[in-house]
């Protein structure tokens, strides 16, 4: 039981150290601006963009499976995959098409999670992994649930059109619960914490930078 409350108390850790970062993700000026309301068709770059990001994080998740196994990865690709097809829903409210998503090019700020995502699937170990996902994922599940409601509420979206939020603000315990006995395994095996927290820092960092890039876009 050490190594399972060791994980626990290194991930509330990390996302003590984060705090700042997560305070300012989640009351970020991009979800403030969207509650406030604005014409729909200025949130097409947030579509483009997650077009882009999910189509490589497919491959990315798809090569930790067969890196790591079909166990915690194989339960994230299957929510990949369920965001990937509830993502056309709302472009379509957007008055984006399939070609449209395809056509749109991605600005460099808001992709380099994807591209840092794609060096951790290659090079880190699976609990560097699982702990960036546990405190990543919980952060960007509360901001998803803001801009849920602020679609439903403020734009008359409906809930398949705001599925694709929906996906990730639901809470997954099964996901917690299997990331955690990842980096627990990951520690028994020696894999350091800092480098857990690096992943973690790291990856929060790049989904700050994602935000600030569509906001400072959606100001020109």
């Amino acid at each position: 039981m050490l190594r399972p409350m060791a994980a626990h108390a290194l991930i509330e850790r990390i996302r003590e150290e984060l705090t700042p970062e997560h305070d300012r993700l989640v009351d970020h000026p991009y979800l403030r601006t969207v509650e406030a309301g604005i014409d729909l068709a200025r949130l097409r770059p947030f579509a483009g963009e997650q077009h882009a990001i999910i189509a490589s994080d497919l491959r990315s998740v798809a090569r930790l499976v067969a890196r790591f196994g079909d166990g915690l990865f194989l339960h994230v690709l299957d929510g990949e995959r369920a965001a990937w097809e509830a993502l056309p829903h709302f472009a379509s409210a957007l008055g984006m098409t399939g070609e449209d998503l395809e056509a749109y090019e991605p600005l460099p700020g808001a992709h380099a999670y994807a591209a840092y995502m794609a060096w951790l699937a290659s090079h880190a170990s699976a609990a560097e992994v699982a702990g960036a996902y546990l405190v990543n994922f919980a952060t960007w599940g509360e901001s998803c649930a803001r801009m849920a409601t602020a679609l439903k509420r403020g734009y008359g979206l409906t809930e398949a059109e705001v599925r694709f939020f929906d996906l990730f603000a639901e809470p997954d315990r099964d996901f917690e619960e299997r990331a955690l006995e990842v980096v627990a395994s990951g520690l028994e095996q020696g894999v350091p914490e800092r480098r857990i927290a690096r992943a973690a820092r790291l990856l929060q960092g790049y989904e700050l930078l994602y935000w600030d890039t569509l906001f400072d876009h959606l100001r020109r």
